[in-house]
């Protein structure tokens, strides 16, 4: 099996949350380790972790790569 294709600052996706499936945008790509909302994420150049913006909420949160599902572009 492949590996995911990389995401982008812009790009739309999907992630799963405990009310369900949500979509948002990704604002961010992180590339080092970081903390986000007092979690801390690993992230590298190969495997990059992702902050995204919920369409419905505006609220932010931080994904690997395997936790985003890319959408198509919305009109």
């Amino acid at each position: 099996m492949s590996a995911p294709k990389a995401l982008q600052k812009g790009d739309r996706v999907s992630w799963n949350t405990p009310q369900g499936r949500t979509q948002g945008r990704i604002v961010e790509k992180r590339t080092s380790d970081f903390t986000f909302a007092d979690q801390d994420f690993i992230a590298t150049e190969k495997e990059p972790a992702y902050i995204v913006e919920s369409e419905k909420s505006g609220k932010k949160a931080a994904h690997q790569r395997a936790g985003l599902r890319k959408l198509p572009a919305k009109d």
